[in-house]
């Protein structure tokens, strides 16, 4: 329903931020990774938001990335995930260090944030399995990608290409291409290797 903020940012009480957005205050709660990367306060700030709507209350949840917000989607997924805990193992853990975690099966280092037990941390490397795919690449070779990137990258891994392929066909690309044009420039590069 709400899913993105632009607006001037009032408050930061961590994790909790308020947010003007033409008059109207927003309470959000974003993961510390978010937070960290706050403009000062009555500065413009814009965030991908998810609405969680409960019986006793509707949750605003923000986030600097919109890859942030598919983790936090794909977290709540979990059987026992809640957008609490959700938001805490963003906090714990960059999306880089999660994705890394869950590609080795490390789950010494989720135990360590708070409200991750072992049972939890089992879960949570079983369920993500697979679904950090365009994070891991990154991770792995140390790359921002882009949304139109991602998008690219994760075309290029349907057509059967692996990660490593996508990925580096996707760096090769002019920083501002469009998806269309960078999957058919992408196709070139990868036909030539």
């Amino acid at each position: 329903m709400i899913g993105r903020l632009a607006g001037i940012l009032l408050e930061k009480n961590p994790p909790q931020i308020l947010l003007d957005v033409q008059g109207v205050g927003y309470e959000i709660d974003v993961p510390m990774s978010t937070f960290y990367n706050l403009p000062a306060l009555h500065e413009k700030v814009v965030l991908h938001t998810q609405l969680i709507v409960r019986e006793d209350a509707h949750l605003l949840y923000g986030f600097g990335t919109n890859d942030e917000r598919i983790a936090f989607r794909q977290l709540l997924k979990i059987s026992g995930v809640g957008p609490k805990l959700a938001l805490s193992v963003l906090s714990g853990l960059s999306l880089n260090d999660l994705a890394d975690a869950v590609a080795n099966k490390e789950a010494g280092r989720l135990v360590k944030i708070p409200g991750v037990g072992k049972k939890t941390a089992e879960r949570l490397l079983l369920e993500l399995q697979g679904k950090f795919t365009i994070s891991g690449a990154a991770a792995t070779h140390g790359v921002a990608v882009s949304s139109a990137g991602s998008d690219i990258v994760n075309a290029l891994q349907a057509l059967g290409y692996n990660d490593k392929e996508a990925d580096w066909a996707a760096k090769q690309l002019p920083k501002e291409v469009g998806v269309s044009d960078g999957i058919r420039q992408a196709l070139k590069l990868l036909s030539k290797a």
